[in-house]
């Protein structure tokens, strides 16, 4: 393997592990939004990494990521969309007190 794929798969490993760190820690729905965030970066980074080193050639990799980071800020658009009706209704956006949330 070359330096550069082993340094996108540590600083993926990274992002993966601070998302997956941020996402299951934290009680506001707004700070678990930007975890899930930043485990998508992490899996998108994967990704561009092994597809340079795969086929240098081909750009198809870099087409998905950025339809997957166009799905992405639509997904953080709809999350913080939902967050702020959260707080103007109930004034939380603790996932504590979101229990009459359930179906």
């Amino acid at each position: 393997m070359s330096m550069e794929l082993i340094v996108a798969l540590i600083a993926s490993a990274a992002l993966f592990g601070t998302g997956i760190y941020g996402a299951l820690s934290q009680t506001n729905l707004v700070m678990i939004m930007m975890g899930i965030e930043l485990i998508l970066a992490a899996a998108l980074v994967n990704l561009v990494a092994f597809w340079r080193y795969l086929h240098p050639d081909a750009i198809e990799g870099q087409m998905f990521v950025l339809i997957v980071m166009t799905v992405m800020a639509v997904e953080m658009a709809v999350g913080f969309g939902v967050a702020i009706a959260r707080f103007r209704s109930r004034g939380s956006v603790e996932m504590e007190e979101a229990q009459e949330l359930k179906g």
